[in-house]
């Protein structure tokens, strides 16, 4: 991976650190105390049931919600000080796509390189949509997508401006085994060209093998961390089983 227009105006770092990150909505606390280290190179899962506070740990991540108790560091950084350096260093794929669906894939794709400052947003589009498989469909409207093919629009969108921080909600939602196949290979070419990938998902079996660690969340609590996870949907199985006593009926996965 190229250094970003962020990464070679000095802001890089190889970890992110959560530290007893706490997130509350009125009376609901929907983060207790969450604390892990992503790390440069490698892909940390968040793993857990509906409601589990998966979602809202990746927009805390994403200096898109403040913690209402800890802190987020990004190496030597933190958000409130670095404000948009720091979030030009931060890819997001969440629920929402953030696409432009009256516009073609080039020029959504186009139109973000831009956003981004990239030096040549339409050969950066160019890479995209090959990256995404989507060559042959680059001028057509978003709107005549897929969902699938919406999705790999919006991945190639997360990562065009080659972000340090990748954060992914859900990402094989509405894949089909060829484009879960292509996105597994393209998260295993991010943690190979350095990049810090913090991915949240409810796919065990696509998850299986993919994991440098593993965080398993429960009711928005950290039940237990996991380097190197192997047979991850039978660990989750047990993990959330072992933790039925302390936090109720397990959710489903």
């Amino acid at each position: 991976m190229s250094p970003s227009t962020s990464l070679r105006a000095g802001l890089d770092f190889d970890a992110v650190s959560a530290e007893d990150v706490s997130r509350v909505f009125g009376r609901r606390r929907a983060l207790s105390k969450i604390s892990f280290r992503a790390r440069r190179g490698a892909i940390l899962g968040l793993l857990g049931p509906n409601g589990a506070g998966k979602s809202t740990m990746i927009a805390v991540l994403a200096t898109l919600l403040r913690p209402s108790g800890g802190r987020i560091r990004y190496g030597a950084y933190e958000a409130a000080a670095s404000g948009p350096a720091l979030r030009a260093a931060i890819g997001l794929l969440g629920h929402d796509l953030f696409l432009y669906p009256e516009l073609t894939a080039r020029e959504n794709l186009v139109f973000f390189a831009g956003m981004h400052a990239v030096a040549d947003p339409d050969s950066a589009a160019a890479d995209a949509l090959r990256q995404a498989g989507l060559e042959s469909r680059a001028d057509d409207p978003v709107s005549s997508f897929s969902r699938g093919m919406r999705q790999r629009v919006a991945l190639e969108r997360a990562l065009i401006h080659e972000p340090r921080l990748v954060l992914l909600d859900e990402p094989f939602t509405g894949l089909d085994d060829a484009s879960a196949a292509a996105l597994l290979g393209r998260l295993q070419a991010l943690r190979a060209s350095g990049a810090i990938v913090v991915l949240a998902t409810h796919d065990l079996d696509l998850a299986e093998g993919l994991l440098d660690h593993a965080v398993f969340l429960r009711d928005g609590r950290m039940v237990e961390a996991v380097d190197h996870p192997e047979r991850v949907r039978s660990m989750y199985r047990e993990i959330m089983n072992r933790r039925a006593g302390l936090y109720g009926p397990p959710g489903a996965a």
